[in-house]
């Protein structure tokens, strides 16, 4: 693949996307209670958003992780019965340590984060399993009359067509948080290379700094 093909996205990009979400989150008054990063990709920027959504007199936001991973990125068997049939858990929330040390999600400002919006699997499955999970919490603490709601951020939305959605309610009402949409070209991000410095300057070459 030649680097035509490809975007270079640097940490200084990053940094000010992020910038960018949180100024609109705080603008909306719409500041989470918790994040949850998808991991790999994810990680970093809830770690930056975090920063941008400081508070004076409020306590740091949480940042929780889940793990999820497509079948043909592990190169298994699509046919197999399991959660999902296209995605699968490598890590999850402990609903009942948070229900002990958080107060569970419910009633809360949930953002989901990671860093790309490809075919929207994962972003799908994420929402969709942490609303159930919240549902039964609810019933299970006879709860159900406090709403909780979920945003979710992403760096970079490529313009395709996607394989799964996301709720209607959360799209018309601004809490799908797309800091850029791209072409559907591979994306590399710094936390991937090997030579930083040779990232970094194909990221500039590319106005991706």
């Amino acid at each position: 693949m030649s680097n035509a093909d490809k975007m270079y996205i640097s940490y200084n990009n990053i940094h000010k996307l992020c910038q960018k979400i949180a100024k609109q989150i705080l603008e909306r008054n719409e500041r989470p209670d918790i994040i949850i990063a998808i991991t790999g990709g994810g990680m970093i920027p809830a770690r930056i958003i975090r920063s941008f959504l400081k508070v004076k007199g409020q306590k740091n936001i949480p940042i929780q992780a889940i793990g999820l991973s497509l079948y043909e990125d592990l190169g298994l068997d699509t046919t197999v019965e399991t959660i999902g049939k296209e995605v699968i858990r490598t890590q999850w929330l402990d609903f009942m340590a948070l229900d002990k040390h958080f107060d569970s999600l419910i009633g809360k400002k949930v953002l989901i984060v990671d860093e790309v919006d490809d075919t929207r699997t994962t972003l799908h499955y994420a929402v969709s399993e942490l609303e159930k999970e919240v549902v039964e919490q609810q019933k299970r603490l006879n709860r159900l009359d406090e709403e909780t709601l979920f945003s979710v951020f992403v760096l970079h939305n490529k313009d395709k067509p996607k394989k799964a959605d996301l709720p209607k309610e959360m799209l018309e009402s601004g809490r799908y948080l797309a800091a850029v949409t791209v072409p559907d070209k591979w994306l590399c991000y710094p936390w991937e290379a090997e030579d930083i410095e040779e990232h970094t300057n194909l990221a500039k070459l590319q106005g991706n700094d």
